[in-house]
């Protein structure tokens, strides 16, 4: 029971010693923050070769990468359930402007279909992150993690159904008569909306 006991302390003991090892220093955080500066000037200024809204789109490329790369840096520096879930919301949203920002190439309904699509992998996006969370999350008990984990998921499979709705009815916008009727109804009980 001693040695068991010595055995565990040593491993403890080591562990931390590993995770002080491979932390991040005040001064590495800033240049890390001064690079991640600096690419991005310099994904800027290749973007200023481009015109309309090519050049709309490698700037929302150049600003979600960071933007990315920031809440990376926050999250190595200092790990936390709330850093990692900004991480996930970050690349989230960074590839939402993106695909927001392609759509302005379309017309008309395709546009208007292209930015619901791309609200819709955004809502999921966000939506999984929630439920990482949720799962990541400790609890008193196996059974109440299990329960915040499953209402996790529970809404989140709501707000996905809803985003993935909007995005099939404005696809039937495109249509008209019955038709558009039709559509409207199975995207309703597909994505389960009443």
């Amino acid at each position: 029971m001693k040695n068991l006991t010595h055995t565990l302390i040593a491993s403890v003991c080591a562990g931390l010693m590993a995770t002080s090892a491979f932390a991040m220093t005040g001064e590495e955080h800033k240049t890390a923050k001064d690079r991640i500066s600096a690419d991005y000037k310099a994904a800027k200024q290749k973007c200023d070769a481009l015109n309309g809204n090519a050049k709309d789109v490698c700037m929302k490329e150049a600003k979600g990468a960071e933007d990315v790369a920031k809440a990376e840096l926050e999250s190595q520096y200092k790990p936390s359930e709330r850093n990692t879930r900004k991480l996930a919301e970050a690349r989230a949203d960074a590839e939402y402007n993106v695909a927001k920002e392609k759509c302005d190439d379309q017309q008309g309904n395709a546009k208007d279909v292209c930015v619901k699509d791309a609200k819709a992998a955004h809502v999921k996006a966000k939506e999984n992150a929630k439920v990482a969370a949720a799962q990541a999350k400790p609890a008193a008990t196996a059974a109440g993690q299990g329960a915040a984990v499953a209402e996790a998921r529970k809404d989140a499979s709501a707000e996905k159904n809803e985003a993935n709705y909007k995005a099939a009815r404005e696809r039937c916008d495109a249509m008209s008569g019955d038709a558009k009727s039709k559509c409207v109804d199975d995207a309703k009980r597909v994505h389960n909306q009443n």
